[in-house]
């Protein structure tokens, strides 16, 4: 594969563009035109003949709009198709503090929860630091609108695609390229403890979010098959350690699924699993009603059933609040368009 010039830093840029034979300051052109999201057609003060030198020594692996949904609310769901065919989602919202769009790390996911449409036909392979790029200048490109948020919490699981991750965090947080603040990037991992302590050394100051969705190993194993290798017992220490070396707090993901895990005692049950293990620090619970996906049989529960886990959730000293549901007649949840792209597109090898 040629040198994805996207992906890099901007000394990294700048030593690749002197290998090429131009001078120094073609470099920090070149990486304003590529965070801006233009192609090498649009790069008009970059001459002619360095672009077809760049077309012949690297690449620049975007994201094309295959498909796109606009919701009533304003939420806008992408289909994007990526460089070599593999198809990943991502989904533009609009909120009173900004817009925001949720960006996918990987094509599938190998994680395996069961409520969820990313993991249904498995891991593809992981993007790269580019492609989580694109998702965004292609969404700011087709709305007009500038992005100021960015949550990681799209198809994939990010800490399974670390470095990538990462560098697209740093390309992000970049003066000259989107400058956007860590404060305003989020990351969601289904609790792969490793990466958890790897990103406390990092010095991001990003919000992690964990996914947890059971308060005991028995009802996590059946619906998270990564807890079998990292158990509550094993993801809540790591998550203590996270906190007090960051200082940053982690917000806890909780999908209420019907029947499963919403009742009274899971939340009384979620309380003091919480407060006992993370003692001194800031807990916030972030319930999420679960999207159903055709493929199981997980539903949400009464709107009674989520404010009374909320209530009692409160009750026992922690803080909960419950995730605004945006584009949900769009089926602007992960995993589902790719999920249905496939099943209609019998060519399509998985």
């Amino acid at each position: 594969m040629l040198p994805d010039i996207l992906s890099m830093y901007e000394d990294e840029l700048t030593e690749f563009v002197l290998s090429t034979g131009e001078e120094k300051y073609r470099a920090k052109q070149l990486f304003k035109w590529l965070h801006s999201g233009a192609s090498l057609e649009q790069m008009s003060n970059i001459p002619k003949k360095m672009k077809e030198k760049l077309a012949e020594k690297c690449i620049i692996p975007t994201v094309k709009i295959e498909n796109k949904y606009v919701s009533t609310d304003g939420t806008v769901k992408y289909l994007f198709k990526c460089y070599d065919g593999e198809y990943i989602e991502s989904v533009f919202m609009r909120h009173e503090y900004g817009n925001t769009v949720c960006v996918s790390s990987q094509a599938g996911c190998r994680m395996g929860c069961r409520f969820c449409a990313s993991t249904l036909n498995g891991l593809q392979r992981s993007l790269y630091a580019s492609e989580m790029l694109s998702q965004i200048y292609e969404a700011q490109n087709d709305v007009g609108e500038r992005v100021s948020n960015v949550v990681i919490m799209g198809m994939g699981e990010p800490f399974d695609n670390y470095d990538n991750v990462i560098r697209f965090i740093k390309l992000l947080n970049n003066e000259n390229g989107a400058n956007i603040s860590c404060r305003k990037i989020s990351l969601s991992t289904c609790g792969i403890v490793d990466g958890i302590k790897r990103f406390s050394d990092e010095g991001l100051p990003v919000t992690l979010s964990v996914s947890l969705h059971s308060p005991t190993n028995e009802q996590r194993n059946e619906i998270m098959p990564v807890n079998r290798k990292f158990p509550i017992e094993v993801l809540l220490p790591a998550c203590r350690q996270y906190f007090e070396k960051t200082g940053r707090r982690i917000s806890f993901e909780y999908a209420l699924i019907d029947g499963k895990n919403n009742s009274e005692q899971d939340a009384v049950t979620l309380a003091k699993l919480l407060k006992s293990n993370l003692p001194g620090m800031a807990i916030h619970v972030n319930l999420i009603p679960v999207n159903p996906i055709k493929e199981r049989d997980f539903r949400r529960g009464e709107k009674i059933m989520t404010e009374n886990f909320v209530k009692t959730l409160e009750k026992n000293g922690v803080n909960a609040t419950v995730r605004k549901r945006l584009g949900a007649d769009i089926n602007a949840s992960c995993g589902q368009l790719r999920a249905k792209k496939y099943e209609n597109n019998a060519d399509l090898k998985i």
